[in-house]
């Protein structure tokens, strides 16, 4: 019995590349490393992290929640049709070409296809590789889907919280005031991809040497899907790993309360409809609240007149060895007082040699980092700060 499971599950996870959402995360995971490198280029002349940053991050943390959440479903028997797998690809495929890549979490993904199943569900709708299984569609389906919903978006608020502060982008734009200021934004594709088990020979009517296997009377087939979960988030009202923290915190929590709403619905029909509801409704409010949050809140990267605000730090560039971060207030160079990119440069090149800062923290307290600078070090150290408004104009023309 193990060997088959085991069989079952190679065969499974080579159907993998069938899947057009495979190829359209890596496609859109591309778009997302080179739209914004050129958009730091043309902030900064130079970029913060390479266009394949975004591509690193799509496979590995979403592997171990697949994992995961395939261990949850196959041990409790929660089988997903095959007509919604096809329809949340579908709706993958059409909410991508918004360009919004938020759209992409699962409470809009897997919401969708839900209640689309059920507007269909009854009618006799041929479908080429499904048939007319819109149908034949068991009601004890919906809460299964739920359920998976409410996986994912647990999952979603982990894959938040481990992976989304990672990388943040910093950007330049227009405040209220008409200033240039500072904020990080944080667009992230991630794939997880979840064996689920697809009740009856669905699949192996179009494709006999599908497998097929069977618990108790009942038939299913095994299907490796991979789901595409999408982060967007623009911050410019406090620390981007705090903010980012605090939406995966939310999303999670709202998650476990969409499982707690979906399992009723195994006893109480309605309860599963009320569980997509919560979380469309629910991960839309989460975005909208924290949109009206960051404009109530004044920018927290902004020119300072008693030093200059760090909001980028190039990787492995001489700022990074030594340990400075964003958000962090440089008031001296060198031994003396800078209020600006002007005077910070002014006073590096002083001591070509030897660099010694001094910064206000996070937390308001004072430290000294120094480094001897070597040929071929960067230049300007590898900070990215909020550039005056003529330096940034000039380099957008």
């Amino acid at each position: 019995m193990a060997q088959d499971w085991f069989i079952e599950l190679l065969k499974g996870t080579g159907k993998l590349m069938l899947h057009p959402v495979f190829y359209l995360s890596i496609c859109l995971a591309l778009y997302l490393g080179i739209s914004r490198v050129k958009r730091e280029r043309k902030n900064f002349t130079v970029r913060a992290m390479d266009a394949y940053f975004e591509l690193r991050q799509l496979f590995p943390v979403g592997l171990l929640i697949g994992l995961i959440i395939s261990v949850v479903t196959i041990a409790a028997g929660i089988p997903i049709p095959f007509a919604a797998i096809l329809l949340v690809a579908a709706f993958t495929l059409l909410l991508s070409l918004t360009t919004e890549i938020r759209l992409l979490a699962p409470a809009y993904t897997i919401g969708a296809a839900f209640f689309t199943l059920i507007f269909l569900s009854g009618k006799k709708i041929y479908i080429p590789f499904i048939g007319d299984s819109f149908a034949s569609l068991d009601e004890k389906i919906y809460p299964s889907i739920a359920i998976v919903l409410a996986l994912l978006t647990i999952g979603e608020g982990v894959l938040i919280l481990r992976n989304g502060k990672k990388g943040t982008s910093p950007k330049l734009v227009k405040s209220k005031r008409g200033q240039t200021v500072g904020v990080h934004e944080v667009k992230r594709l991630w794939m997880v991809p979840v064996f689920l088990l697809i009740p009856g020979d669905v699949l192996s009517m179009p494709f006999e040497w599908w497998p097929v296997f069977t618990i108790g009377d009942h038939t299913y087939s095994l299907l490796l899907v991979p789901f595409a979960i999408g982060m967007q988030q623009q911050i410019q009202g406090m620390l981007p790993t705090e903010a980012v923290h605090q939406l995966g915190s939310r999303v999670m929590g709202l998650g476990i309360l969409i499982a707690l709403v979906a399992a009723a619905g195994y006893w109480y029909p309605i309860a599963s409809i009320a569980a997509v509801a919560l979380a469309i409704i629910g991960r839309e409010t989460l975005t909208l609240s924290q949109r009206i949050q960051e404009d109530n809140r004044p920018s927290y990267f902004s020119k300072k007149n008693h030093g200059v605000m760090i909001l980028g730090i190039i990787p492995q560039s001489p700022a990074d060895k030594m340990a400075l971060g964003v958000g962090e207030l440089v008031t001296k160079v060198n031994g003396s007082t800078v209020h600006d990119e002007k005077t910070f440069y002014e006073a590096l090149s002083r001591n070509g040699a030897h660099c010694k800062l001094e910064v206000l923290d996070t937390n308001g307290q004072i430290r000294f980092v120094q480094r001897a600078l070597y040929e071929g070090d960067h230049h300007e150290l590898g900070i990215l700060f909020v550039q005056d408004e003529k330096k940034w104009d000039s380099a957008v023309v």
